[in-house]
């Protein structure tokens, strides 16, 4: 029933959007060329829709896809704005790659990076990543409260006297009391763009857009300070 919700949504009352995937090599960042791709509608994996190949940059040409009506981002209330596609990545002497539920809005060109890892790397046979729902359209947990005002305890550590833009973010994928949750190191610009990404729709004014990068950007410099983010314990390192 969900398939065929979400198929309905990509047909129905049908407006235009554009993909375009780069792939590249996760040794050395270098392009892959010739990789091949398989899309098909993420509702429907068995049906394809376009097979691409990657140039000598690792660039698939620009193709046209299905997708809801531009009213639709507008009230994020409403039916789902975006349609979902799987991407399939194979290549010579690297790793398959699927990408499940990439989005595709109205009138937006989306950019799907993919990154394989080759043969000789270990690793799985099959990386399989799923893009979840935008936090506008999905049901997710609320925020965990908090206080107001924190305690400030004394930690030891150097208080900076300005503020300092990270190199990178080490994330706490978890409870800021999950012991057995990852860190992961992320660079800060691409924190910043994972979480615009996901919550912002690409459709939206561009004053708007502007507006909650923004927020996004001030809210995170204040929780890399104080070491506490929602869902997730953030740590800053500068390089």
């Amino acid at each position: 029933m969900q398939n065929q919700k979400l198929r309905a949504a990509q047909v129905n009352h049908v407006d235009n959007g554009t993909l375009r995937v780069q792939v590249t090599s996760t040794v050395g960042l270098i392009p892959v060329e010739n990789a091949r791709i398989r899309i098909s509608y993420t509702g429907e994996p068995q049906s394809t829709l376009e097979q691409l190949d990657t140039n000598a940059e690792g660039q698939t040409e620009t193709v046209t896809l299905s997708a809801p009506p531009l009213e639709y981002s507008m009230e994020p209330e409403q039916s789902q704005p975006y349609a979902e596609y799987t991407v399939e990545v194979e290549a010579e002497g690297y790793r398959p790659v699927n990408v499940e539920g990439v989005d595709v809005f109205s009138g937006e060109l989306s950019l799907q990076n993919v990154q394989m890892e080759p043969i000789e790397v270990f690793g799985e046979d099959l990386k399989n990543i799923v893009i979840p729902a935008n936090t506008l359209f999905g049901n997710f947990p609320p925020k965990i409260a908090e206080a107001e005002i924190k305690p400030v305890d004394e930690s030891g550590e150097i208080v900076l006297s300005r503020v300092v833009i990270p190199e990178y973010v080490v994330v706490h994928d978890g409870t800021p009391g999950d012991s057995t949750a990852g860190d992961y190191y992320v660079r800060y610009k691409d924190y910043i763009k994972n979480v615009a990404s996901s919550e912002i729709y690409a459709t939206w004014p561009d004053s708007t857009i502007r507006a909650n990068i923004l927020a996004i950007m001030s809210f995170t410099l204040n929780r890399v300070y104080t070491e506490w983010y929602g869902n997730h314990h953030i740590f800053w390192v500068v390089e």
